[in-house]
């Protein structure tokens, strides 16, 4: 179990009200939230690097458009002053934005990932996070899914939605660890 750096970045995606609006149906992780409030905690005390995504969609029936309820982050999990709000338009954290930039100019190799939906921003991202050569860390208990419907009908259950992205991350891309893992890395 290696320790995590103190230039380790945590990276908050999409954890916005919108996310608990009907559209989306029932999530796996209901203890998601709870768990990145448990990270961000950590990572505050400890003084790494916070980074928060906020998704402002650009279509008019989303609930995450800017300028809505939704579009606000939910207050368990939101920035404090001084934390880095990134603002984004696609699945990936780094399209359209300066995340990458910013990562870069604080130091960070190690981006720590939670949010929301798992198999959205958050598998997008670290895909691109992994791909860009930081050292990628997904928090499995700290994302979430929500279920897919495939082309045949066939609808998938949420935490195999959840599962299945994690797995499709894991090795190549990212690691994969819980909540509980990486406080004793920081502790270490």
């Amino acid at each position: 179990m290696q320790p995590l750096p103190r230039s380790a970045a945590l990276v908050v995606i999409d954890v916005q009200k919108a996310i608990d609006h009907p559209q989306w149906g029932r999530r796996n992780n209901p203890q998601a939230e709870a768990r990145i409030a448990e990270l961000l905690a950590a990572w505050r005390a400890t003084g790494r690097p916070i980074f928060h995504i906020r998704h402002d969609s650009t279509f008019a029936d989303s609930p995450y458009r800017a300028g809505q309820a939704g579009n606000e982050f939910k207050p368990m999990v939101a920035p404090r002053a001084g934390e880095t709000v990134v603002a984004k338009r696609t699945n990936s954290a780094f399209i359209g934005t300066d995340f990458e930039g910013q990562i870069r100019r604080a130091g960070c190799d190690t981006l720590v990932i939670t949010g929301v939906l798992t198999n959205n921003s958050v598998e997008a991202t670290a895909r691109m996070a992994g791909n860009l050569g930081f050292r990628t860390i997904v928090v499995a208990d700290a994302t979430a899914a929500v279920a897919k419907t495939g082309r045949d009908g066939r609808t998938w259950p949420a935490e195999d939605v959840h599962a299945l992205s994690l797995a499709n991350l894991d090795g190549e891309y990212a690691e994969i660890a819980d909540t509980a893992d990486l406080l004793r890395r920081l502790e270490s």
